[in-house]
């Protein structure tokens, strides 16, 4: 488990595109037959990518965390971005197709991840945050999560939302996630874009065209910096950043929150004009 520490506003104006990398990119989560975390220090987020290949990966704890295992003091969300697989918790198996998403709550032991084939393994994108009381561990389809279509093609942000763990969707104690599907020809993700001091977010950009990548626009509304994202590489958002990106192509995006609430509706929108 790699862990990145916090900076603040006046150190992200000063850094180049190299130590903006180090500190809010991850470039390789998701290597087969691996499960690699990262443990940030913003409201105490983590975030992995699981892909079984040769057999079942077990979620064993980590040393930053001083647990006995991962989810004794930890919720986690998790979104299968590839092939067929599943998730057992605690004894209960939960089928994952593609953009399905399953819930496990604090208190769960025993996790493991598996591939329905080798050949075309599940990737599992795993978001996980501090929790104070157990719910229910829970499978939500991509139909389940009553998708909703917003934005214009004459804007270039024609896009569906699938919300899963929310206040009207799956229980969670801090944790709020989902995904953004853009439609064909449209390439503007959350714009425009906005601020929530409350909570610190997580991007994941998937199912991005090879050769193709996102140019992700993070930092204060008045100090913007950029970074070239690639296909399954996450970034992080604090809380005072904005967190919008557009892409040479179509893409999908899940989006994983955490911190003093979980109204998905609590943004600081930020007027265009405005961002310098």
């Amino acid at each position: 488990m790699e862990e990145r520490y916090e900076s603040n506003p006046r150190e992200v104006e000063m850094m180049n595109t190299e130590e903006l990398r180090e500190n809010f990119l991850m470039e390789e989560l998701f290597e087969d037959g691996e499960a690699n975390f990262v443990y940030s220090h913003y409201d105490r987020m983590v975030v992995g990518g699981v892909v079984p290949t040769k057999g079942d990966i077990v979620l064993d704890t980590f040393d930053a965390l001083k647990s006995d295992y991962f989810l004794e003091r930890r919720e986690i969300g998790i979104i299968n971005v590839g092939g067929k697989g599943s998730i057992t918790g605690d004894g209960e198996t939960f089928d994952v197709e593609k953009l399905s998403c399953v819930y496990l709550g604090k208190g769960t032991k025993d996790v493991s991840f598996s591939s329905a084939d080798a050949k075309n393994p599940a990737r599992f994108y795993c978001f996980s945050a501090l929790a104070h009381m157990t719910h229910p561990s829970k499978l939500y389809t991509k139909e389940d999560a009553l998708p909703v279509t917003l934005g214009s093609s004459d804007t270039a942000n024609e896009r569906t939302i699938y919300k899963y763990i929310h206040n009207d969707g799956i229980a969670s104690c801090q944790v709020v996630m989902g995904l953004t599907v853009m439609h064909k020809g449209s390439v503007w993700n959350t714009m425009p874009p906005h601020t929530h001091d409350r909570r610190s977010e997580l991007y994941l950009y998937f199912d991005v065209p090879e050769n193709h990548g996102v140019m992700h626009f993070m930092g204060d509304p008045q100090q913007t910096r950029h970074l070239w994202v690639q296909n399954e590489q996450a970034i992080i958002s604090p809380p005072w950043s904005i967190h919008a990106g557009s892409g040479t192509a179509s893409y999908s995006f899940i989006w994983a929150m955490a911190g003093e609430n979980k109204d998905f509706t609590d943004m600081d929108f930020v007027e265009l004009n405005d961002i310098m």
